[in-house]
């Protein structure tokens, strides 16, 4: 596949591989972007963002309606990209997908949603006379920085709302997944967006990504990956607006009066869908002492029984992580997490890039499988003494994204809601579930910003104050 920059799909003098994460075999090549080309596409950005702000609200939002059928048309195609490209199990693929259509339709109401307000000026003494009011405008340029886990989802959340409120884009996707992003691109060109007002640079992101972000021409960048990578960018950016979407490892608490039954069938989602590459995956569960056994022994064969293999079979519930280095990381922090003295339930063994479902009992909160951000299919179990305790151990994290509780006391439940340090809680279900519509980023280390249409679309605009004078 060419990539899209400066009014037309482009090769480059380099080339990228796309390699199927589980089969190892070439999936297609695309081009690397060269500084020159980076270049180019800054230069027509700057030109396209002006088209774009000139576009009225209604046919923005027609553009994003016929973006939404389309993929609607093409649910099958862009799924089994997906699933080439990343590695999920095609059914997975296939829902990651579907969210799509409606999730840009809802970005296309948002965007004829923005409003200003009048202003008070007469309540301060000498302002009489005036009258004032605030209006929002696009921001510019908005450059969009997408991961490889949600490759086409997690492109329509951040290119959807920029588009609705008038933006010129350039979209720099993964450079492990970056064919969804341009099949999607040439559906927004079918769909009749104006020449530049969506372009897509493919291939290393430590270079184009570091060139685009430090540009001042661009006002907005829009990133979800890692904390190293989101702090690389808040250091050559500049003065621009940023929402970092970063990292996670979160906790999900099971309280003694929790359907353990429930609470098990509930984590075997939360822990392994994606292969537990999913920024809200739940990573550590903090189990009360009085059911921890009970939660084990109903968790365990629910785990085991989970089908790992081809991700294009009929069946498999779980396959490759996006590398094989990405699983030798997996397993070496699950040994290291036996070493000191926690017990591997059931997996903790690799073939290639796939990890075997994996369940870590007795987990030492300071060991890496529970402290830092895995990304992998294991869930680490941890008893504790209390909701004081869980409370504690919640929050004793460099990460704020998400959390869940399991109860059936409201008070527990809403002092938890109240006190866990992070974004998104969920009460009586894991930390992995997300309405599209509604805000989503982190505290502390996990980022800043919201995403979701309503909240982007805050992002991705300017607010102006206008005061008239002389009305005396």
């Amino acid at each position: 596949m060419k990539m899209y920059l400066a009014g037309e799909w482009t090769a480059a003098d380099e080339r990228c591989e796309v390699r199927a994460p589980y089969s190892g075999e070439l999936v297609d090549e695309v081009p690397e972007a060269s500084t020159e080309q980076v270049e180019q596409a800054l230069i027509a950005a700057v030109e396209a963002a002006q088209s774009m702000r000139r576009l009225s609200a209604h046919e923005r939002c027609q553009i994003l309606h016929r973006a939404a059928d389309l993929c609607d048309q093409r649910v099958d195609d862009l799924a089994r990209t997906v699933t080439l490209e990343e590695g999920k199990p095609l059914s997975e693929a296939k829902g990651e997908v579907s969210r799509m259509p409606d999730l840009l339709r809802l970005c296309a109401y948002e965007g004829t949603q923005i409003r200003g307000e009048t202003l008070p000026l007469d309540a301060q003494a000498g302002a009489e006379g005036k009258f004032g009011y605030t209006v929002r405008e696009p921001c510019g340029v908005v450059v969009a920085i997408t991961p490889f886990n949600y490759p086409a989802l997690l492109v329509a959340h951040k290119i959807g709302p920029a588009l609705a409120t008038g933006n010129a884009v350039i979209l720099k996707p993964a450079g492990q997944t970056p064919l969804s992003a341009l099949k999607i691109t040439e559906i927004f060109y079918e769909a009749g967006l104006p020449t530049n007002g969506l372009q897509c640079l493919t291939g290393p992101g430590k270079r184009i990504g570091a060139q685009l972000c430090a540009d001042a021409r661009v006002r907005k960048i829009s990133f979800t990956g890692s904390v190293p990578v989101g702090e690389q960018i808040t250091r050559v950016a500049g003065v621009k607006k940023l929402s970092l979407e970063l990292g996670a490892n979160c906790p999900m608490i099971v309280l003694p009066d929790a359907d353990v039954e429930k609470v098990s069938e509930a984590t075997v989602l939360g822990g392994y869908a994606n292969a537990g590459q999913v920024c809200i995956s739940t990573q550590r569960v903090l189990v009360h002492q009085q059911v921890y056994a009970d939660f084990l022994d109903a968790f365990t064969p629910k785990v085991a029984a989970i089908k790992t293999g081809d991700p294009l079979e009929e069946g498999t519930r779980l396959s490759a992580l996006i590398s094989q280095q990405d699983a030798e990381r997996v397993v070496a922090w699950v040994d290291q997490a036996r070493e000191s003295g926690a017990r591997v339930v059931t997996g903790g063994q690799r073939e290639g890039a796939v990890v075997e479902p994996t369940i870590v009992a007795d987990v030492d909160p300071s060991q890496k499988i529970s402290c830092e951000e895995l990304f992998g299919p294991a869930v680490a179990v941890t008893p504790v003494e209390s909701v004081e305790h869980a409370i504690h151990l919640t929050n004793d994290s460099q990460y704020g994204l998400g959390a869940g509780i399991f109860t059936q006391d409201i008070t527990a439940a809403m002092r938890f809601a109240r006190e866990a340090e992070c974004g998104n809680v969920m009460i009586n279900w894991t930390p992995l579930w997300r309405a599209d519509l509604m805000p989503y980023g982190g505290y502390k280390n996990s980022g800043v910003g919201k995403e979701g249409p309503r909240y982007a679309v805050q992002e991705m605009t300017e607010v102006k104050t206008i005061v008239m004078h002389g009305l005396e």
